[in-house]
């Protein structure tokens, strides 16, 4: 499931440094944790599409490295991140 076209500007607009900016570390992170919201709400309604909850994992452990590249490389921005996307680490 693709995410629509305003939702992706909008995490673009929001965690990028210009609109163009769609391969920074904290961009896809952001995306990925909208994907994974979205694909978790799927899933909880259809909770035999074992075809969806492996591509979920998939984007988790994606999700999982860019976390752990950006904490070794700007942990500032790291902390910064998980705080503001509310994610556990």
């Amino acid at each position: 499931m693709a995410l629509a076209r305003d939702t992706k500007q909008a995490v673009i607009q929001r965690f990028g440094l210009d609109p163009q900016d769609t391969g920074s570390t904290a961009v896809q992170v952001a995306l990925l944790t909208t994907r994974i919201n979205e694909l978790a709400g799927h899933l909880r309604l259809h909770k035999k599409d074992h075809h969806g909850r492996r591509g979920l994992l998939t984007m988790v452990g994606k999700r999982k490295r860019l976390l752990s590249y950006l904490e070794k490389t700007d942990y500032e921005a790291y902390k910064a991140l998980i705080a503001e996307l509310g994610l556990r680490r």
